[in-house]
């Protein structure tokens, strides 16, 4: 194995373990559409069209992954989640 090959296989394998941290944010009865798409917006930087497609997601299916990254960053995002009344969790 050339060490070009083993630099290559070392990148791949990082990227791969830093971002697999996911915000999957669970549906209730309890939240209106208008709420859940202005605190996608504010928490997530997601555009409106992002938030209300998430929206209807968690609507029709139960939950939808609406952020994706690392631990440390998805933890204050999803903390802001849950104080806006949400259910949210990291997995």
């Amino acid at each position: 194995m050339s060490t070009k090959e083993k630099v290559l296989e070392e990148v791949l394998v990082e990227e791969a373990v830093s971002a697999n941290n996911e915000i999957v944010l669970y549906n209730d009865e309890v939240n209106t559409f208008d709420h859940v798409i202005d605190t996608l917006v504010r928490v997530c930087d997601h555009t409106p069209e992002q938030a209300e497609q998430c929206s209807l997601i968690v609507h029709y299916n139960g939950k939808c992954t609406v952020k994706t990254g690392e631990l440390d960053k998805l933890k204050p995002q999803c903390t802001q989640l849950l104080e806006a009344g949400l259910s949210a969790e990291i997995i």
